[in-house]
């Protein structure tokens, strides 16, 4: 009778470990007193922002954390309660998405750690990431800075020719050129 039980929880792990080596980022919170409903809302919103919230035991946690996996630093803070928060997109959405639940539902969710591409956060860090402007508005962001340098340039480089043509016509005035039509 136990033997489906152990392939189920192998089956489980071996999924944890999947997912864990191609997320960018992972956060590890604790969700004691959560409603299931909450619950299930908070996996939903996960799931929009790229990303997958898996609740598991410890043990099995630990399991799925060996090697060079993204758990694998998170291996020694797996104690109580765990949700794990996988990424896959953008991490700075996912961080914006648990940082909001925190403070909406501080008494039953609390994120402890995270880890993005190798890096361990604190939930300070992880707060702090969740304050970044998005992958998007970073884009338009550099995209402006780029666009603006040849803009400088043609601004700069008009202004010489037209600095130029004011020379150029108060020499022809001094020289008592034509004079200008009177209407």
């Amino acid at each position: 009778m136990l033997k489906p039980q152990i392939e189920k929880k192998a089956k489980l792990v071996e999924e944890l470990h999947e997912k864990a080596a191609r997320a960018r980022m992972t956060v590890l919170a604790d969700f004691s007193g959560l409603k299931v409903a909450d619950l299930t809302l908070l996996r939903r919103q996960v799931r929009e922002a790229e990303g997958e919230l898996k609740v598991a035991k410890n043990t099995l946690l630990r399991r799925a954390a060996t090697g060079d996996t993204i758990l694998a630093p998170l291996s020694d803070r797996m104690t109580g309660p765990n949700a794990v928060a996988l990424g896959f997109g953008d991490p700075v959405n996912l961080a914006k998405l648990l940082v909001k639940f925190a403070q909406d539902k501080p008494q039953f969710f609390k994120i402890k750690v995270g880890v993005l591409e190798g890096q361990v956060l604190s939930a300070a860090e992880v707060e702090a990431l969740s304050k970044l402007p998005g992958r998007e508005v970073l884009l338009a962001q550099v995209l402006g800075t780029l666009q603006s340098v040849p803009q400088g340039l043609v601004n700069v480089l008009a202004g010489v020719i037209r600095n130029l043509m004011n020379v150029l016509e108060a020499i022809k005035e001094k020289k008592g050129g034509p004079a200008p039509e009177e209407g």
